[in-house]
């Protein structure tokens, strides 16, 4: 079989092309990988879901009868286990889990500005 000799070049050209796309489009063109792009949904999708939840932590700390205990007993602890402490309380529970949520209660610390009132 006789190739054409400008065949050779048009070869070359387009894989260099397609490996120089490719490189070009997943460092600097902001492509990601259906895993990664899975990895980045969810991560978004649980930060919505906790932003929004925290209304409901906040409330839970609002109604609560012994409100003034559980923030003097979580301002009394030290900084890195207020969490735990503030998981202690229920106020990071949501309504039909019997776990409290880290992240919850993470933002909900944030919320309460418990170093500012």
């Amino acid at each position: 079989m006789n190739t054409p000799i400008w065949l050779k070049p048009v070869i070359l050209g387009v894989v260099i092309g397609a490996v120089t796309a490719t490189t070009v489009g997943f460092s600097w063109g902001g492509w990601v990988t259906g895993g990664k792009a899975d990895k980045m949904a969810n991560k978004l999708s649980h930060n919505n879901v906790i932003a929004a939840l925290v209304l409901v932590c906040v409330e839970k700390s609002r109604t609560d009868t012994l409100r003034a205990n559980k923030l003097a007993t979580i301002r009394e602890t030290s900084a890195y286990q207020r969490r735990g402490a503030l998981m202690e309380t229920g106020w990071a529970t949501l309504p039909g889990s019997e776990t409290a949520d880290r992240d919850l209660a993470e933002a909900c610390l944030a919320e309460l500005k418990l170093d500012k009132s």
